[in-house]
């Protein structure tokens, strides 16, 4: 379902099922949620490219797991029936959370369809970037269901909350040019080339930096997000008197008086 490898510090995970779109089956959800956390305790990783082999990013979640919650319907108690699709959907969302709560850098590298769950995905990650093929949509809306897994968290907080809702009660597909334009995606790329070269060179930038740095404004952005910027100050406070009197600091000073590039460790 994946394909993996890690160079220079950067970890490229592929969703590798060309054939079906790259839908996820549970097996899919699973192996995304081990994978995301693996590499985030990995020292030898510093940050994590997410893209999907063939023509597409990810279409989401594969119709006959789906289509296997009907399973559900032959539990003759329709209060055990709902605790159990709870907890499917609980422990999909946790795959997905495993994207956010992965303590390096993601970014997803897009082309062809990022939709329904895959924009799930998409939206879990740090920084996204896409060739002009690229289009996404919020599929659920045709299914006869709610988008459940995190877009509907996600994106208005990341594009402005009147396209979130244009997207999500239409199911209309976003275009690569209009992605971009409502800050969907950081850049498009004319091409799947293209788009790969340049994020991997966005990556290896990242990978020089201090790890320690990397992981720590990572947290801040994100609790920042979820809070007050009260209590996005208070929680850098206590950061930062935990972490900023590390090597990394006398190194970068060291490297910035000496005009050197300075090398830090895991």
């Amino acid at each position: 379902m994946f394909q993996i490898d890690i160079q220079d510090k950067i970890a490229h995970l592929r969703f590798n099922r060309p054939e079906k779109a790259n839908a996820l089956h549970q097996a899919g959800w699973e192996a995304m949620k081990t994978h995301f956390q693996a590499l985030s305790e990995n020292p030898q990783v510093r940050v994590v490219v997410l893209s999907g082999e063939g023509k597409h990013f990810c279409s989401g979640i594969d119709l006959e797991l789906l289509l296997s919650f009907a399973q559900l319907n032959e539990m003759g108690c329709e209060g055990r029936k709902r605790e159990a699709l709870i907890a499917i959907i609980q422990h999909l969302q946790e795959c997905v959370n495993a994207i956010e709560h992965c303590k390096k850098p993601v970014i997803a590298a897009i082309q062809g369809a990022c939709i329904g769950g895959g924009l799930d995905i998409a939206a879990a990650c740090d920084m996204r970037f896409c060739s002009a093929d690229a289009h996404f949509a919020i599929r659920e809306v045709d299914m006869g269901m709610v988008a459940d897994l995190g877009t509907l968290q996600r994106l208005p907080k990341i594009i402005p909350y009147g396209k979130v809702t244009e997207m999500a009660f239409t199911g209309r597909q976003v275009l690569s040019s209009e992605a971009q334009h409502i800050g969907l995606v950081n850049q498009v790329y004319p091409d799947t080339k293209t788009l790969h070269v340049q994020v991997h060179h966005l990556a290896k930038e990242i990978a020089t930096k201090s790890p320690l740095v990397v992981r720590g404004t990572k947290k801040a952005l994100l609790y920042a997000r979820d809070h007050t910027v009260a209590e996005g100050l208070s929680q850098i406070q206590h950061w930062n008197a935990a972490m900023l009197l590390s090597n990394d600091l006398m190194q970068a000073i060291k490297a910035s008086i000496s005009k050197q590039k300075p090398q830090f460790e895991d």
